[in-house]
């Protein structure tokens, strides 16, 4: 069977920088608090006019170039904060990158959104649909935020990240293992907008004004995300017939410095090996991975033969992981 491998990688993030004291300044918080309880120094806004394409399109450049090409047979976006609720993004996405007439659209799994579009991208390409496929996880998580929740405010930012597909041969470079996905939707509370869905339609007269900003239940959610990507990280492992020793790399759901801590506890992988990028960016939602990925193939961090290991958890409640042996990637 044709193996989905990377060939690509691109990030973008909007230049206006929010650092822990510019949110101290209207809210009451303070850079310790938001440092020890979530590892974030600063985040990246999306400014009046920068929709999500835009940040989308910025990184599906920078990964074509990496690639190495013009074009690609298909787009995969991963997002929370589409353009419009209606249509999707990613045909937007596709005009901007000139790949129109390719198919696009959009998949929507909160914070695992990019394993599920990688799974959606992977599934395409075995089946002989498609030679390449650009899967680009973009989020404006600012726009959903509650300016003045110090629960949420504190800890999302804005930007995006992307990686081309193409076909090759399982166990080569960057070819991606099993992706191991699952759902609770008991849990859909925990992690959720209330309004502005069929279910509650926005705006609505009898709606509470916070139902329309996102929420979470932190403390909830911290169990049941350490639970879950370490799970699923097993099998990842357990399907590439790998042991936690020989992962070079853990790049987690850049949710919470205690969660990813957490998470390589559970897996019995040393923190050392964790890459971390939330202290830049926050959370990130489904641009999290990539952009982990992005800075850290940039810095040197990801190195050609690493042995490496996704893992996310998310709103759905969504989660999932796989495993992979990092390639040789031009920088864009």
């Amino acid at each position: 069977m044709r193996a989905a491998v990377i060939s690509g990688i691109g990030a973008w993030l909007p230049p206006d920088v929010v650092g822990n004291d510019d949110l101290a300044a209207r809210m009451d918080t303070s850079d310790e608090w938001i440092r020890t309880r979530t590892g974030i120094r600063t985040r990246h806004f999306v400014s009046a006019g920068m929709p999500t394409s835009l940040l989308a399109a910025e990184a599906g450049a920078r990964a074509l170039q990496s690639a190495g090409t013009a074009d690609v047979d298909a787009v995969v976006l991963a997002t929370t904060t589409p353009d419009r609720p209606c249509p999707a993004t990613a045909p937007e996405v596709a005009r901007r990158l000139g790949l129109t007439g390719r198919p696009a659209f959009d998949v929507s799994a909160v914070c695992t959104g990019f394993l599920y579009a990688l799974t959606t991208a992977a599934g395409m390409i075995a089946s002989g649909a498609a030679e390449q496929v650009l899967v680009i996880g973009a989020e404006a998580f600012s726009t959903l935020i509650d300016p003045q929740d110090r629960a949420s405010a504190v800890v999302f930012g804005d930007g995006a990240g992307a990686v081309v597909l193409r076909a090759g041969e399982p166990g080569e470079p960057g070819a991606l293992g099993r992706i191991v996905l699952g759902s609770d939707g008991s849990l859909a509370d925990l992690i959720t907008v209330r309004a502005g869905g069929s279910e509650q339609p926005h705006p609505h007269p009898d709606a509470d004004p916070a139902d329309g900003y996102f929420s979470m239940r932190g403390r909830e959610v911290f169990g049941h995300a350490v639970t879950r990507m370490s799970e699923s990280a097993r099998a990842a492992l357990a399907h590439t017939g790998w042991q936690p020793d020989d992962v070079d790399r853990l790049v987690g759901h850049q949710a919470n410095l205690r969660i990813l801590h957490a998470v390589a506890e559970q897996l019995d992988i040393p923190v050392e090996r964790l890459v971390i990028h939330l202290d830049r960016v926050g959370n990130t939602a489904a641009a999290s991975i990539p952009l982990a990925l992005a800075h850290a193939h940039g810095t040197g961090d990801l190195a050609p033969g690493a042995r490496v290991v996704l893992a996310a958890f998310g709103g759905g409640a969504t989660w999932g992981a796989t495993a992979l042996t990092w390639p040789a990637l031009k920088s864009a």
